[in-house]
């Protein structure tokens, strides 16, 4: 599907928070994501992961739903974040995707604005993120928003063999 300037003007998008019904719809949009960036075989979750670990009262992460006249649009998987300098919590922007059929229809912008505006209502004042090295258009688009990259930071992880060792087997 294109989307042309009459559908964007006309466009009914609506965001919602995630729910537990929505875990296949998720695990989909991760998957597209990585197929996107060329990464399609990292992606090794399932819709059960999403059901397991995103909702109820320990959920480790929280969703945005986009949908545009009421069909999937894009997704931001989120986690509240503290910082321990600032002495203030903030989220996390795990994931935002946005489907190609609905991209300059701002849904991206829509979905950052409302996690901000979720964090801000919590006493959060920062948002942070990370974004593929070759993704420019998002680059450009949290650019737009303020979301600067960090010089300063750089990020590390342990997965797989090398997080168990550090877990302590």
């Amino acid at each position: 599907m294109i989307v042309t300037t009459t559908q964007s003007l006309t466009a009914d998008i609506r965001i919602r928070t995630g729910e537990i019904g929505d875990a296949e719809t998720i695990h989909a949009a991760i998957r597209a994501m990585g197929r996107g960036l060329d990464m399609a075989g990292k992606v090794t979750c399932t819709a059960d992961d999403y059901r397991r670990f995103g909702f109820g009262p320990d959920a480790a992460f929280g969703s945005l739903i986009a949908e545009v006249d009421g069909g999937f649009a894009g997704l931001c998987l989120f986690f509240p974040i503290f910082s321990t300098w600032r002495g203030r919590p903030g989220v996390f922007v795990q994931d935002l995707y946005v489907d190609d059929r609905f991209r300059g229809l701002g849904i991206g912008e829509r979905l950052l604005r409302k996690v901000a505006a979720w964090s801000k209502a919590r006493g959060g004042d920062y948002l942070r993120l990370e974004v593929d090295v070759e993704n420019m258009a998002a680059q450009r688009l949290y650019e737009r928003l303020g979301i600067t990259w960090q010089t300063k930071d750089r990020a590390h992880a342990a997965y797989g063999d090398a997080f168990v060792a550090l877990a302590g087997k």
